[in-house]
């Protein structure tokens, strides 16, 4: 069956046995080559990094080129050693002609603000596909990636993003767009992050000013937006496994195109990456992965500003790896005196280092290899020489099988800013570039993370069971917050949302509460869990449900769309949703209080509405538990009754106003609080007193409307006249856009609310007034986005034709702000 790993038994006496064996080879000629006076290769030995020519022979003795169990790559050695065709160029023959290079920056012209003042880049300039570096020399090439880190800075400076992962592959993105052929070749990008630099690279720097905004760029890799994009990402470690199914698919299909996947050492933690390993060394097929490994692990891990240490075993093992230089020296040795043994013993001499290196490092080397990958590495991520030769000759080795290159890089690296920065700037709102100082605007309220992790501090604060739980995402989620009182309480599981919650399901089982905060879209890669180790054992597992609903910039890949109807299905689950912070403030207090089965919150991405708390009854952040079940009546009326749940019960309260002041209507609004179970009181009640009834939600087909719909049917109460309509998100992904333009677009906004009550009441002319006030600024707004965006590219038209010295004149488009 296909899917089984084959792995031969080892026994640890072997290997120890083995490992002797090469020590003592090992001493006897570094022995003899001291006592004839030779110099040893522990003397000469250079480092990786040094910005000498990559040379091949120099690269065998500073990477771990070394092939799982008996596969020998001949490529590296054969290619190298015998001058066979697909080796890569001499270093010598990529030498610049003797035109001197431009330096980094332009000085600014008298008289353009410091602002507006964009990176002289002429070499980046000339580039409008990956085939343009084609033409390229070494220098060249090296210019070009100062061109690009300069270019991504200026660039996220005026829209915002992610900063600090795509700063830290622009080496690693040129050396592969250098060697490469995209799109034929298919080069994929974990989680997409960092695929900025990639962008600009493949065509898109000129739309790099719309990025993240309504008809512009995605923030990741997008397959509709460029044929660069072989495979669409936003989640995490999913590249391996797509790159498996393209290297089959490829061979079936008769094709010599390579495939390329790029994760990170964040990614790589996660239990899918390793299955796709696995499945990738059973079937033996050409595939390159490279792991980038800026030792970070978590997304970003240093939340504090305490120097906290990457998560997991697997960050401690590489860096074990990067620092064995005794390994290195010692498999230069033995490669030495390998070359001077009889007959059949160079193989074994093969096998006895490939035995050593397993007790020496410790680490993932035999570990890749044990998953059948053959590993290269660690190489020196910012050095393109090295890159440029290692990614050459594994390209022109047409026998490897999956092989994985082991790649060290510095998040944010080549801007002082972001190398000090606790997280790297790994995401960012716009900034200055001379400081690295984020304009963020001070709102008139917190955010709802914050309201929820200090309630979660509260909480803890008056009860020693209390702990959370979060998958790498301690600033998105606010844990950080509740880790910094809390350092022994907080769990980073890593990139493992799967675990976490089995986790906290073991966690429970011990009396301890669990709050498990997981991303809206990351909790839906637990869903089995949730399910079968948590709900079915009515374990109490509470589960903070951060970016529900629309999430603006970050687009379809992190909107919280389905949570309420994957949540709500689920038998033993009370689910909840609040209209304000002060609600969600009472939701942390009656999850923790709640003891009978799993629980669970989801709350909007943004800030809360300016709630007096202690109005409320909320003093210190500290709330009270709700009764379980129990909506709660916001606005009285009689002509209709608008049920909304989480943030859609604020766009029934404008909507009811709207109703109310221009048209004469009188609505009743209810604040659901509660998706499961419902309030099946005050549903009964408001359809015999209203002859129309809307529930609306931020949720998909499935959620808390097909809740109340399933009762209201099973009582009769839709047998009559009272007419139900559920407001729900469009059948639809709803790409990057403001949250208000989303809303819009799913047809949720109060305006909207309106409309379907006009309607429903069968005022068709007032209906049909609003209908035209909703299309015409529709069309307002995106005629705004496209003319703006025509605009852009008018300006950029301009800025080609002109001098190069005016090239630092471009515009700050995030502020609209006209070209002189």
């Amino acid at each position: 069956m296909i899917g089984l790993q084959r792995s031969p038994s080892r026994t640890r006496h072997a290997r120890v046995v083995l490992a002797c064996v090469l020590a003592l080879a090992a001493s006897c000629v570094l022995l003899a080559a001291r006592t004839s006076g030779a110099s040893s290769p522990l003397e000469s030995s250079p480092s990786i990094g040094t910005s000498s020519a990559a040379k091949l022979t120099r690269l065998q003795g500073n990477t771990r080129l070394t092939p799982p169990r008996s596969r020998r790559f001949v490529g590296v050695n054969a290619a190298a050693e015998s001058g066979a065709e697909g080796a890569a160029r001499p270093a010598a023959e990529m030498e610049p002609n003797n035109a001197p290079l431009p330096s980094g920056l332009q000085q600014r012209q008298s008289g353009t603000p410091p602002e507006l003042a964009r990176p002289r880049t002429p070499i980046l300039d000339m580039v409008r596909s990956p085939e343009n570096l084609k033409n390229l020399n070494m220098q060249q090439l090296k210019q070009l990636a100062k061109e690009l880190r300069q270019d991504v800075i200026h660039t996220v400076s005026k829209t915002g993003g992610h900063l600090g992962s795509s700063m830290g592959v622009v080496e690693l993105t040129t050396a592969l767009h250098y060697v490469f052929s995209s799109p034929e070749d298919r080069i994929i990008w974990d989680v997409g992050h960092q695929c900025y630099p990639h962008k600009i690279l493949t065509g898109r720097r000129d739309r790099m000013d719309t990025l993240r905004q309504e008809k512009g760029l995605s923030g990741f890799t997008l397959r509709s937006e460029s044929e660069h994009d072989p495979f669409g990402a936003g989640h995490s470690s999913t590249s391996i496994s797509a790159g498996v199914g393209m290297a089959v698919g490829r061979d079936m299909m008769g094709r010599k195109n390579h495939v390329v996947s790029v994760i990170g050492d964040g990614a790589i933690t996660a239990g899918m990456a390793y299955e796709a390993m696995n499945h990738a060394g059973f079937l033996d097929r050409n595939q390159i992965i490279i792991l980038n490994d800026n030792k970070q692990v978590s997304l970003p891990t240093q939340y504090n500003g305490g120097n906290q240490a990457p998560v997991g075993a697997l960050s401690s093992a590489l860096s074990r790896l990067q620092a064995n230089q005794p390994l290195r020296e010692l498999r230069e040795i033995a490669k030495g005196l390998s070359k001077e043994l009889p007959g059949p013993l160079p193989e074994v001499s093969a096998r006895i280092d490939e035995y050593a290196r397993g007790i020496l490092a410790g680490g993932p080397s035999s570990l890749f290899e044990e998953l059948g990958l053959y590993y290269i590495g660690p190489v020196d991520g910012h050095n393109l020489d090295d890159l440029v030769t290692i990614l050459n000759e594994v390209k022109n080795t047409q026998t490897a099988g999956p092989v994985m290159i082991h790649v060290v890089t510095e998040k944010g690296k080549g801007y002082a800013p972001a190398e000090t920065a606790s997280d790297k700037m790994h995401g960012v709102v716009k900034f200055d570039v001379a400081t690295g100082k984020q304009n963020k605007k001070a709102g008139a309220t917190d955010s709802y993370t914050n309201y929820f992790a200090d309630s979660l501090v509260a909480e803890a604060e008056a009860d020693p069971k209390v702990v959370g739980i979060h998958a790498a995402m301690g600033g998105g989620t606010g844990l950080n917050r509740f880790a910094k009182r809390f350092p022994d309480r907080c769990f980073d599981v890593g990139i493992a949302e799967q675990h976490a919650v089995t986790f906290a399901a073991g966690l429970a089982c011990e009396g301890v509460k669990p709050m498990c905060a997981i991303y809206s879209s990351f909790l839906q890669r637990a869903y089995d869990q949730v399910v079968h180790d948590v709900a079915l054992q009515k374990l109490p597992v509470r589960f903070a449900i951060d970016r529900a609903g629309p999430v603006g910039a970050d687009g379809a890949t992190h909107a919280g769309s389905y949570d309420l109807s994957y949540l709500g299905c689920i038998p033993n689950m009370v689910l909840m949703a609040p209209s304000n912070e002060a609600e969600l403030i009472n939701m942390v207090a009656t999850s923790l209080d709640y003891e009978e089965g799993p629980s669970a919150f989801r709350f909007p991405r943004g800030n809360g509405i300016g709630v007096d708390l202690e109005k409320e009854g909320i003093v210190g952040r500290k709330g009270q538990p709700l009764p379980i079940g129990k909506a709660k009546l916001r606005r009285s009326g009689s002509d209709v009754a608008l049920v909304g749940i989480g943030a859609s019960v604020n766009e029934c309260l404008m909507a009811a106003d709207i109703l109310d002041k221009e048209f004469g209507v009188s609505a009743t609004v209810v604040d659901a609080r509660f998706c499961k179970p419902i309030d099946t009181e005050m549903m009964e009640q408001l359809a015999k007193e209203h002859p129309a009834l809307l529930t609306v939600e931020e949720n998909s087909i499935g959620g808390f409307g097909a809740q109340v719909t399933h009762h209201l049917c099973h009582q009769g109460l839709l047998d009559g006249k009272t007419k139900l309509r559920p407001l729900i998100l469009p059948d639809t992904f709803i790409e990057h856009a403001t949250r208000e333009s989303q809303l819009d677009q799913a047809g949720l906004s109060a305006k909207h609310i309106v409309s379907t009550v006009l309607g429903v009441l069968e005022r068709q002319k007032q209906k049909a007034d609003v209908d035209n006030d909703i299309a015409k600024a529709s069309a307002k707004r995106e005629s705004d986005a496209i003319e703006t965006n025509r605009a852009k590219e008018e300006i950029r038209r301009i800025i080609r034709q002109r001098d190069p010295q005016e090239k630092a004149l471009i515009v700050d488009f995030g502020n609209d702000v006209p070209c002189e």
